[in-house]
């Protein structure tokens, strides 16, 4: 059974081969509608982890704000501690605008 689904395998391998050379010529056609497709959807995905990651950074810093807002209204001695948190929530928006530049230049 084994040796069976082997050949089966290569034939159907060695059929699409030959099926590849013979459209070789077709292919270069379709190539230059995929690379236009693919360079529009690589504009689409830095949009959104651009998008995606300032709205999580946005709920993250709304969040962070209030609850030390809350907290130094009772010890003013926390602002200290307080404070790098929400610059670590304001580094999300910085990691999606780095994930976005390297959808688009890599």
């Amino acid at each position: 059974m084994k040796k069976i689904m082997f050949l089966l395998s290569l034939a159907l391998l060695c059929a699409i081969s030959f099926v590849y050379a013979e459209d070789s010529a077709a292919a270069a056609a379709v190539t230059a509608e995929n690379e236009s497709f693919a360079s529009s959807l690589k504009y689409i995905a830095a949009a959104l982890a651009v998008g995606i990651s300032c709205i999580a950074g946005g709920i993250a810093v709304g969040r962070i704000g209030a609850a030390a807002m809350g907290a130094m209204s009772e010890n003013p001695d926390l602002f200290g501690k307080a404070l790098p948190y929400a610059g670590l929530a304001e580094g999300i928006c910085l990691w999606g605008f780095l994930v976005a530049l390297l959808i688009l230049f890599l």
